[in-house]
């Protein structure tokens, strides 16, 4: 298969192509490298199947060039921090729904018929039942970044009615695992690696959260891509645990051999504006696949801050 890969570069894309290319697909990576590294892709010299381009999705024509001939579009590149949309709201909707709206167009003037979308669990905004199943009505929306990600989803929903398009998305909660780059473990590990002796921590530490390894998420991608044949499949990953703030932290300074003294920022369950106090999916929907988590909570914390602790050069980044 022809892989089209937005993102290649970034954690979970990079992570997703060494897979697709094991599987012996043709992988085609386009990343701006605005977030990603190279390094994410030095698996070049293994595969004789990958090409990589550096090109932003704001450019259409270059875009609509090298999409050409390709079966499948893995649609992943996006900005994922919630914060760094409030300070700057128009980036979520340049890099979520106008590229977003590009890649459609690039695939509609092609030919290409087939879409994977990577969108998040944030879209359910405060939710009042859990776990949220894909039929979870919408409360009003809590971040730029959520409401991008479902203005995308409506955009893909609609080139597949209007255009015979067939799409998978995936509501995903926070990934954890090799090449991991931002995020409350990278956080907390790189303030540690500053100040053993103190952590500041934003809200009260109660906030809830379900996480995910990358492992188990391209896994349940793969899977529902096969099993899922709808014209539009909507489809959660997530865990079937949820973890909060604190314990994460006491599973970081557990490892790391560490007893700072933690410093809360408010007596507020969130930690900034957008940030959702409480996120857990349902699986139920994805386990008709056969699908079903390998890894902890826990484990995928410890799995991620290995990861950091023999990869410091991606701390000079940030």
């Amino acid at each position: 298969m022809r892989i089209f890969l937005t993102g290649g570069s970034g954690f979970i894309g990079s992570n997703f192509a060494e897979k697709l290319l094991n599987q012996n697909n043709h992988v085609t990576i386009f990343d701006n490298l605005s977030s990603g590294f190279k390094k994410f892709n030095n698996y070049k010299k293994k595969f004789n199947k990958l090409k990589i381009i550096h090109g932003d999705l704001k450019n259409f024509k270059k875009l609509n060039q090298c999409i050409k001939n390709h079966d499948i579009v893995f649609h992943f590149a996006a900005n994922a921090d919630v914060r760094y949309g409030f300070l700057y709201p128009s980036k979520d909707l340049e890099q979520n729904i106008i590229c977003t709206h590009n890649v459609l167009e690039a695939m509609r003037k092609n030919n290409i018929k087939k879409i994977v979308f990577s969108s998040t669990g944030s879209v359910y905004g405060e939710a009042k039942k859990f776990p949220i199943n894909e039929n979870s009505e919408f409360p009003i929306q809590t971040s730029f970044y959520a409401s991008s990600k479902l203005s995308a989803e409506a955009f893909i929903s609609s080139y597949c009615e209007g255009y015979d398009f067939q799409s998978w998305i995936f509501r995903f909660v926070s990934i954890l695992g090799p090449k991991y780059s931002h995020g409350h473990v990278f956080d907390f590990y790189k303030k540690l690696l500053n100040d053993r002796n103190n952590l500041y921590v934003l809200g009260n530490g109660l906030q809830k959260k379900s996480y995910l390894h990358i492992d188990d998420c391209i896994l349940a991608v793969l899977k529902s891509i096969k099993f899922f044949k709808d014209k539009i499949n909507i489809i959660n990953i997530g865990h079937d645990e949820y973890i909060n703030v604190k314990r994460s932290i006491k599973i970081i300074t557990n490892q790391l051999s560490l007893k700072p003294k933690v410093i809360y920022s408010s007596n507020e369950n969130r930690g900034w504006i957008g940030d959702n106090s409480f996120i857990f999916l349902s699986n139920k929907k994805l386990k008709k696949t056969g699908w079903k988590p390998q890894y902890s909570i826990e484990k995928s914390i410890i799995d991620t801050l290995d990861f950091l602790k023999n990869n410091k050069w991606i701390l000079k980044r940030k």
